[in-house]
């Protein structure tokens, strides 16, 4: 199938030149491509253009699991007759294994799954191998292990109407497949069985598909009410192998544990030795007994038949040969990407060193930049501060959006003195909130951020803040509700720079905006400018006592755009208007255990009394040392 663009907007101003230069270039067999838009220019709008021209399956990535949630909403609305889907990281919380020499301290992996999110990565997977025109927006856990595609294709389970099967060996077949069974509260991953009547319901999460045996033979295939004369049966994981290949692998991981052993006990690591055997053996009984194990991952190297130091199968191994990527917000995606393998590889060498893994372990791991380029074909960089790595790659090959639909001009900047600047913020917030206007006030640390808005909200200010402390997946509550009015000014770090709309938004606050560094410098002064960028009266204040080259740069910047948009809403007799934007807020069942709903005023609490269960967990699994520093943590909060 072809993808199929639904949409009333037709491109106008400079995206009509820039899908036109890209679409030509993709086309070409050009590997790398920028598109350099303004904040509000209409990326998503333009990017999804590409794809219905070039017509190849494509892999969105995202820098964050917000961002991708709202790029996914909008490409789901672009294309409604193809496949559009989302995989991110499944944990909603995750706590790597990690061994701490030092203090002699060794962390076992604690992680919480998200079981909507572990389908809908399933759906994104088996839509990549069944259909040419999916699209898949995803985050940088695209480049993390998740097996084999061609054992996840090679595993699956073909029935037919029919088919010869007796009970034992169908239910043989289904629990091979990694599939458990659960008579009483099927779930996902599950499968039923009751006489001849056996009910299957795949990790996607689709409804449960119904197989009747009479006589040992497949009478009747269902779902979704629909009779069905086959179905293939995806793994309910990816660490799913078959019987034949499973031994082999087993005798290769035993064969590689004598081997540490001898080492080790070489080495006079008796303890190392001694902890590896027994951690080991117990992780092989579970896998012949039940074919999985918690860390089972950790052996894919073996599972997987790769060679030492080959990388992982990841998400970029079941997409089709010839794909488009796109890669949104770059100038931050690309960093993120390059910086995964570093420190995955010096976690485990400290694991493996002390006995807590094979060395095979390193193996299990996140694609390196140079194999993660190698993987990719087509390349889109989109960005509204492209940084040199793209601009370099992309050999010239850059199209500007600088000129909005909507006719709105870039924000306009004051630099103010910091003398009296708390005062001088309350002002111009409330004047903001007068007019039905949000604000942002964007500091330099977490704890100011707290402080800030405690200081708002004794003012009467309606106020939240945001940071990196905030569960991933409540941020986008915080986002609704200062959209939808409920706060007037949102407080936060770094979080509020990149690709999120608020177009109620129409004022920026840049506290200490002479703090040159990472988080003040050219790039990220013109983000977070960009977040009033949707709003007709959009300016921002930067409160600094001496300017900055960062500084100078941004408003050269902000000055050049605002002339060319000035220049082409003047030609075209064009009245700028505000943008107009849908809410797309993550559903409940995404977030972590009705926890969510609790109101995000009440941040300290909720907090406090979530270190208080994780404290209370580790002095009963007596690690005494950790719950002392939580209680330290709690300590803190609460002064």
């Amino acid at each position: 199938m072809n993808f199929e663009l639904n949409t009333n907007f037709k491109p106008q101003g400079d995206q009509i030149k820039a899908i036109k230069e890209l679409e030509t270039s993709i086309k070409a067999g050009a590997k790398d491509q920028v598109l350099y838009g303004v904040t509000g220019s209409g990326k998503t709008y333009t990017a999804a253009n590409i794809i219905a021209k070039v017509n190849k399956p494509t892999l969105v990535i995202s820098h964050n699991k917000m961002l991708a949630w709202q790029l996914y909403q909008e490409f789901k609305e672009f294309f409604p007759k193809n496949e559009v889907h989302y995989f991110v990281s499944y944990y909603d919380y995750y706590q790597p294994e990690a061994y701490i020499p030092q203090t002699d301290t060794y962390i076992s992996k604690d992680a919480s799954v998200n079981k909507k999110i572990d389908k809908m990565r399933h759906a994104a997977v088996q839509s990549l191998l069944t259909r040419p025109d999916t699209i898949v927006v995803a985050s940088v856990s695209c480049i993390y292990n998740i097996g084999s595609p061609e054992t996840y294709q090679k595993v699956t389970l073909n029935i037919k109407k029919g088919q010869k099967f007796s009970r034992k060996d169908l239910l043989g077949a289904i629990v091979g497949l990694g599939f458990a069974r659960n008579d009483f509260a099927p779930e996902a991953g599950n499968f039923s069985a009751k006489g001849g009547r056996i009910a299957v319901y795949p990790a996607t999460g689709e409804n449960p598909v119904i197989i009747e045996l009479e006589k040992d033979t497949v009478e009747n295939i269902e779902q979704n009410k629909v009779r069905l004369d086959l179905i293939d049966l995806y793994p309910a994981n990816f660490w799913v192998a078959p019987q034949n290949k499973l031994k082999i692998a087993l005798a290769n991981i035993r064969a590689e544990l004598q081997d540490r052993l001898r080492e080790l006990k070489k080495q006079k690591k008796e303890i190392e030795a001694y902890r590896l055997e027994k951690k080991t053996n117990y992780d092989l009984e579970m896998i012949e007994q039940m074919g999985y194990c918690p860390g089972i991952e950790n052996y894919s190297r073996h599972i997987d038949f790769r060679q030492p130091g080959d990388p992982s199968f990841t998400l970029l191994d079941y997409m089709r040969d010839d794909f488009l990527t796109i890669i949104d917000e770059s100038h931050m995606t690309i960093p993120q990407i390059r910086g995964m393998y570093a420190g995955d590889k010096a976690r485990k060498e400290t694991l493996i060193g002390h006995g807590f893994r094979l060395p095979s372990a390193l193996d299990n791991r996140p694609l390196t930049f140079g194999e993660f380029e190698k993987r990719v074909g087509s390349i889109l960089y989109m960005s509204a501060t492209p940084s040199p790595y793209e601009i370099e790659r992309s050999k010239g090959r850059i199209s500007e959006q600088i000129v909005r639909p909507t006719g709105l001009l870039d924000p306009k900047i004051e630099i103010r003195k910091t003398e009296g600047q708390m005062a001088d913020v309350i002002k111009e917030v409330e004047a903001a909130t007068k007019k039905g206007h949000r604000s942002i006030v964007v500091t330099i640390t977490k704890r100011l951020a707290e402080h800030i808005a405690q200081y708002m909200e004794e003012k009467g200010l309606k106020v939240s803040y945001i940071h990196s402390e905030i569960h991933t997946l409540k941020r986008p509550l915080v986002i609704q509700k200062l959209r939808q009015g409920e706060y007037d000014v949102l407080v936060g770090v770094n979080l509020l720079r990149e690709g999120l709309d608020f177009p109620e938004v129409s004022l920026v606050i840049i506290l200490d905006a002479d703090k040159e560094g990472f988080l003040r410098n050219e790039t990220t002064l013109l983000q977070t400018i960009g977040r009033a960028a949707r709003h007709i009266d959009g300016r921002a204040i930067m409160y600094a006592d001496k300017i900055t080259g960062s500084i100078k740069r941004t408003v050269s910047e902000t000055n050049r755009r605002r002339n060319i948009q000035i220049k082409y809403n003047e030609e075209h007799d064009i009245k700028p208007t505000s943008i107009k934007k849908k809410i797309y807020l993550m559903p409940q069942e995404l977030l972590q255990d009705g926890e969510d709903v609790l109101e995000m005023e009440k941040y300290k609490d909720m907090a406090k009394g979530e270190l208080e269960r994780e404290m209370k967990k580790r002095a009963k699994e007596l690690d005494f040392e950790g719950a002392a520093r939580l209680r330290d943590e709690i300590k803190r909060i609460e002064n």
